[in-house]
């Protein structure tokens, strides 16, 4: 009689272990749909990313999107309707972060890559998709808020904000001068500037203006000031160069590259002295 009740005793046990890691394992995957899809459009999305009803799901709306990107978007370019969805995995710590994405036209996966690290996501498999071509905006939102849910933990609003700019910014550059180059530019002057804690804004438009003549960009003095501002913003963030080159795994080379420049920095006297200077040059030859 002992050993039935016994018997009994673990198999409840092992039944009751194996719904609660089922359920562990359930929420290690949030999917956010854009609020504006049909019940065939969410049902497609569902099955591209593999999974049924039964999963953990969240949306997000066009205002959402508006809230974070419409200082920095063109009114066009965000639209009326949330449509791009995203499903994200938190994985093993150390795992890193990969994108990977289906009809965005706007939003390339490292600029994604880019932003996330800067809101703070880490560890995580996610991918991008719309039933049709799309820009992707409401995407970053979506990825954020599942993150959140996923980990409990708060991305700030300021990281949001500034994450939303950087991946506005970078988009926007990239119609300007190519996607590669802006990516390329955007993170090297990123990953500059923290790693030598640079802050005031004439160091970070000279380390900008460095890196762009380094990578053969030619900028306009706009394109300059929106860079520095963003990088002003950045600045601010709490973020570690070893804890970028963990999550962007592939990249870790090109940001040790980056790491190995010595940008000189010059002072504002030293810059009016060689105004001076090639002012006389200039002058007598």
């Amino acid at each position: 009689m002992k050993t039935r009740i016994i018997s009994i005793i673990l198999i409840s046990i092992l039944i009751i272990s194996s719904i609660a890691f089922a359920d562990a394992e359930t929420h290690q995957i949030v999917v956010s749909l854009g609020k504006d899809l049909t019940q065939e459009q969410r049902k497609q999305m569902l099955d591209q990313f593999g999974v049924d009803e039964s999963v953990k799901i969240i949306e997000v709306t066009n205002e959402e999107e508006r809230e974070y990107l419409g200082e920095y978007i063109d009114e066009k370019i965000i639209g009326t309707r949330a449509i791009s969805c995203v499903y994200v995995e938190k994985l093993p710590e150390g795992e890193g972060i990969s994108v990977e994405s289906n009809n965005i036209t706007w939003v390339t996966n490292d600029m994604y890559r880019n932003a996330l690290v800067t809101a703070g996501v880490k560890d995580a498999k996610i991918k991008v998709s719309s039933p049709f071509p799309v820009s992707g905006t409401a995407a970053l939102t979506g990825i954020l808020k599942a993150f959140e849910d996923l980990t409990g933990k708060e991305i700030t609003e300021i990281e949001k904000k500034v994450a939303s700019e950087e991946i506005a910014k970078t988009a926007k550059l990239g119609n300007e001068i190519g996607r590669e180059k802006a990516e390329d530019l955007i993170s090297s002057i990123k990953i500059y500037i923290i790693n030598n804690n640079i802050k005031s804004k004439r160091s970070i438009k000279e380390v900008t203006e460095e890196i762009a003549e380094e990578l053969g960009i030619e900028l306009t003095e706009e394109q300059i000031d929106e860079i520095v501002s963003l990088m002003k913003r950045i600045s601010k963030l709490d973020l570690d160069i070893d804890e970028i080159k963990e999550q962007l795994k592939d990249l870790s080379g090109k940001i040790d590259e980056v790491l190995e420049q010595n940008i000189e920095i010059r002072s504002f006297l030293e810059r009016i002295l060689d105004a001076i200077v090639g002012f006389f040059n200039r002058l007598f030859g």
